[in-house]
């Protein structure tokens, strides 16, 4: 707290500064519009600092995986200092694609097949150049599931590469059934319900690298899928560790909240706009079985879920498909340690809708609330291109399964 009012006073002084020398004093030479901007600029600087900076609120089922957390992750027990110019919900989450860095990965790109006959795309990122961890065959690997239209060169995935690239770390992506480029080979896609392909994809990493510890992180409705499948496997689960980020975890709240007019506007007809391209490019083959024309005169998600999702994956309302889809409902079932990132602003998983109670119910559980950080936001420093408080919980939870994983034994 000393440095940050050091960093404050310094700002204030460069400010009164930079205002005597380039904005001429008005009313009469008084000075009062120099004492408005530092006066503002003081009551923003403490409203900031009492009302929008703030520790997150840690919650996890048993003492063992909690008191991990505090050791291994210092990140959950610090204060939160969101962009001081962006901190609002929607501001984070409209902002955050635009002004993160993208950085450059060279993935290796490889298709498999999935027992209907479908394709699933992979990217993976080798690090062959990893010190710390030389030996391929035993390097350690992060899966990455992005959100619903998402792929590998998504800005949060691109982080999640780096972050894991300079831990020495290898990541390969699950890309979902057609969003990378490649054709769909049979008139299905997918969905947050649905773990089919995530199932073939993790036993296929595991054949490949059948000696290397594998962690995975999910994000949106890539840590929704993520979610319901270690819910539905229960102990079958091989994986060391997971974390997840912005989950809807009850999707009638999420889509509610989604089709109040605001949200509607910046969100929901964006989102659903870009699931209709999604299918159109597809057209082809997926029109054989759906009425691709009455998809595309969707206006929200929630019809388009109505029109085209609940239909292809057999559920007999679109209800029985939300409900499906929920990952609030499998919580209790999840048998590896797992770390849920939500911010309490984020208008696609309100806040009353968080699993607290589930999660106190799981030693393998922890639920980690920021104040602030919208959706996939979390975005931290005066300029936050390079990294976020996201990627920071992403780097710590990670690197502590792998280097401590004897730590976690014994949740139960």
């Amino acid at each position: 707290m000393i440095s940050l009012e050091l960093n404050f006073n310094l700002f204030t002084s460069d400010l009164s500064h930079y205002f005597k020398n380039q904005v001429k004093v008005g009313l009469f030479g008084s000075g009062v519009g120099l004492s408005v901007v530092l006066g503002f600029t003081a009551a923003y600087a403490c409203y900031y600092l009492l009302s929008v900076a703030k520790k997150p609120i840690l919650i996890a089922g048993g003492k063992k995986f909690h008191q991990f957390l505090r050791d291994k992750c210092p990140v959950v027990s610090e204060t939160y200092y969101p962009t001081f110019w962006c901190w609002e919900s929607r501001v984070q989450t409209l902002l955050r694609p635009f002004v993160t860095a993208k950085p450059w990965v060279n993935y290796r790109n490889e298709l498999i097949r999935a027992p209907d006959g479908g394709q699933i795309s992979l990217d993976w990122f080798d690090n062959d150049d990893s010190a710390s961890h030389p030996d391929q065959s035993t390097r350690p690997t992060v899966l990455l599931l992005p959100g619903l239209t998402g792929t590998s060169r998504e800005s949060y995935i691109l982080h999640m590469v780096q972050q894991s690239r300079d831990l020495g770390y290898r990541c390969v992506v699950f890309n979902n059934r057609g969003v990378s480029g490649e054709k769909l080979l049979t008139p299905r896609t997918y969905c947050a319900a649905n773990t089919e392909d995530l199932e073939v994809v993790i036993e296929h990493v595991q054949r490949t690298i059948d000696k290397a510890p594998l962690t995975a992180a999910g994000v949106s409705m890539g840590g929704m899928m993520l979610a319901n499948y270690l819910g539905r496997k229960g102990s079958e689960v091989h994986l060391k560790g997971v974390v997840v980020f912005s989950a809807g975890w009850d999707v009638f709240e999420g889509t509610a909240s989604l089709e109040k007019p605001l949200d509607r506007f910046l969100f929901n007809s964006y989102l659903t706009s870009c699931l209709q391209a999604s299918v159109d490019r597809h057209r082809t083959i997926l029109e054989k079985k759906y009425d691709i024309d009455h998809v595309m005169k969707a206006k929200t998600i929630r019809e388009f879920d109505e029109r085209f999702t609940s239909i292809m994956f057999g559920y007999p309302s679109n209800d029985d498909y939300y409900r499906d889809a929920s990952p609030i409902h499998k919580i209790k079932s999840v048998q590896v340690p797992m770390l849920c990132l939500n911010a309490a602003d984020d208008v696609f998983s309100p806040n009353h809708a968080f699993p607290v109670e589930a999660v106190k119910q799981n030693p393998n559980v922890a639920l980690l609330i920021t104040c602030h950080g919208g959706h996939i936001g979390f975005l931290e420093g005066l300029w936050p291109r390079q990294s976020t408080y996201m990627d920071r919980v992403f780097r710590q939870f990670t690197s502590a399964v792998f280097e401590n994983a004897s730590s976690l034994d014994g949740l139960h």
